[in-house]
Parts: C-alpha cells; sequence; structure tokens
C-alpha cells in the first residue's frame, strides 16, 4: 500500500526513517531517478547499509541517527519521508538486545544510541515509577501490582528477563489472554528505554521542518499509543479551526496539512497471510500545504508521556 501511495510521485529524494533490512528503500531504489537518504539508530544497519552503498553509489546515503536527530538532515527534492515503527523479525529475535519475553539473561532492549537499559529501569526506579511507566506506555491495568513485587523480589537478586516473565504470569495467572501476559509489560520498556514517544513526537516536528511544500509523510504504526500520537499530528493539523469566535471570517493559520485518507489504511488480507505481523499496521499519510506551524498544541496534549520519559535522565 506505501509503495502504492508514493509512486505515483516517483522521481526524486525519499527519507526512509527506519531503514532496518532495507525492504522500502530497495523497492523506491528500483527506479533509476530516485534517491534515499535512510536513517536507523541501529548499530546492526549500518553493515547493511555499506552493501545498498556498493549497489546503488549516489543514489543511497546512510545516517546512524534518532528521529530527533532529523533536523540535521539537509536533502534537496524530498517526495516523501516515510516512518515505519515496527521491529523486524531480526532485532526481536536477536537476543542480545532483549526485546522478547522468550529469552532469559539480563535485560536490556536498547536499540542503539541509548543512555540505559531496561536492566537499569526495573532494578533501580522506585515501584511508583515503574507503574507508571507499565500504566501509561503498557496501558497494563496491573501496573500497581507487578511493579510492587519487583521491588519485593529485587532486594534478593538483581531482575532478569526470566524473573520478570514470572512475576507478570504470576500476577495474571487468572486471566485469559491472546497475547502473552508479558506482552504489554514489555512494550512498555521497550518504550521507555528507546524513549520512544520524545522521539516519535520531535521526529515527526523535525519531518514536517524539514518537507517542503507537496511533499508527504507517510507512518505506519503497530499499537494504538504511538497510532494516538500520529493521528493527532495529523487530525488536529489539517482541520479548518475557528481562530476566534468574534472573527469567524479569519482562516486558521495552523492547518499545514491534507489528508489523503481520513482513515487508517490497513494491511491486505493476503499481506497478512505472507506476513503475520503486520495485521496490527496502521498507515497514515499526510500531504504538507504550508510551511508556518506552531506546535506547542501538540506538545501539550502529551506532556504527561514526555514528563514519564524524563523520569529516565536520573539513570543516565
Amino acid at each position: 500500500e506505501l509503495i502504492k501511495i508514493i509512486s505515483p510521485r516517483y522521481s526524486g529524494t525519499f527519507l526512509d526513517c527506519t531503514f532496518g533490512q532495507g525492504g522500502y528503500t530497495k523497492r523506491i531504489l528500483q527506479h533509476p531517478n530516485n534517491k534515499v537518504i535512510a536513517i536507523d539508530r541501529d548499530i546492526n544497519a549500518i553493515k547493511l547499509s555499506k552493501k545498498f552503498k556498493q549497489i546503488f553509489k549516489n543514489r543511497f546515503e546512510f545516517h546512524h541517527k534518532k528521529f530527533s536527530e532529523l533536523k540535521n538532515i539537509h536533502a534537496k527534492n524530498i517526495k516523501a519521508i516515510i516512518f515505519d515503527l515496527g521491529y523486524s523479525t531480526d532485532q526481536i529475535l536477536d537476543d542480545e538486545k532483549g526485546l522478547s519475553f522468550k529469552f532469559e539473561g539480563k535485560l536490556n532492549m536498547r536499540m542503539g544510541l541509548n543512555t540505559f537499559s531496561a536492566d537499569d529501569v526495573i532494578n533501580k526506579l522506585s515501584k511508583e515509577e515503574l507503574a507508571k511507566i507499565f500504566k501509561f506506555f503498557g496501558e497494563d491495568r496491573d501496573a500497581r501490582k507487578i511493579s510492587k513485587q519487583i521491588s519485593i523480589k529485587r532486594k534478593k537478586n538483581l531482575i532478569s528477563t526470566k524473573d520478570l516473565v514470572e512475576i507478570i504470569n504470576k500476577e495474571k495467572k487468572n486471566y485469559n489472554f491472546k497475547i502473552n501476559k508479558a506482552t504489554k509489560i514489555f512494550q512498555s520498556l521497550r518504550i521507555f528505554v528507546n524513549q520512544e514517544i520524545s522521539e516519535l513526537i520531535y521526529g515527526l516536528i523535525n519531518a514536517f521542518n524539514i518537507a517542503p511544500i507537496g511533499s508527504y509523510i507517510i507512518v505506519v504504526t503497530f499499537h494504538s499509543l504511538e497510532d494516538r500520537i500520529v493521528k493527532y499530528f495529523f487530525k488536529n493539523y489539517s482541520e479548518d479551526k475557528k481562530v476566534s469566535r468574534y472573527l469567524p471570517g479569519l482562516k486558521n493559520q495552523n492547518k499545514v496539512f491534507k489528508l489523503i485518507e481520513k482513515k487508517p489504511i490497513f494491511p491486505s488480507d493476503r499481506e497478512i497471510k505472507l506476513n503475520p505481523s503486520s495485521r496490527s499496521a496502521k498507515l497514515r499519510i499526510a500531504k504538507k500545504i504550508n510551511d508556518r506551524a506552531n506546535f506547542d498544541e501538540f506538545l501539550i496534549k502529551f506532556k504527561n508521556l514526555l514528563d514519564i520519559e524524563k523520569i529516565g535522565n536520573k539513570l543516565c
């Protein structure tokens, strides 16, 4: 679906903000007049990027950066900026990253360019701080119970991945789950460790700032929290709003996007069959129509989440 959206607009520069295994980049570079500037925080992406550079030469450029560093990317003739917020199978199965609850050993979850790990979070933050992370980033209703048990158990030994899974399973033993019981807690830790909320928020703002009028910002989300952020960003800044009831004719100066589709695009049955992990994906796309914007309202809307992320400052 994403390739279909951008294909009529081929011939230009595309920013692939989540290079990963290079899937989008490879497809885009099949058109000989295209250039891709790829970024990824994962150090493992550097090795693959060198192979792409050998093949595509000056049509490919790679930066080992985070979303929040997009403002340092300089490019001409940008047609679209793409964010695919999902994790690749290789990343999930990498036991050194420790993203999965299926692995034992020390907690990690660092994707790259991090200042602390999940081990630091679980073993150093207070039970109240852990409860906030689990509740707001994992949307887990048992956040308090689980954080309390963590604080009790770590008095004897540091909490490992296996220990954390055991605590979660014990506190959720009476529930029937369609997903693994540990999913939401592990999601919350991954979001917190990688500061995914602030990276997404400032990544979207930076994408707007470097994108020319007429270009597109495209985002694929995989869970409700990040989708809520993207939905608000596109919808709030694409609506006609009354600036003042006393001046009804005054145009909204903060309308900067045109939504290509008002509702998210979901993967087809065929894609889900080929790639089951795509089943929760939502694709949103907006066209930039104005250069002037004030995103204070956006930052205020998600201030609580940004403030929770700042708890991590004490671990740096």
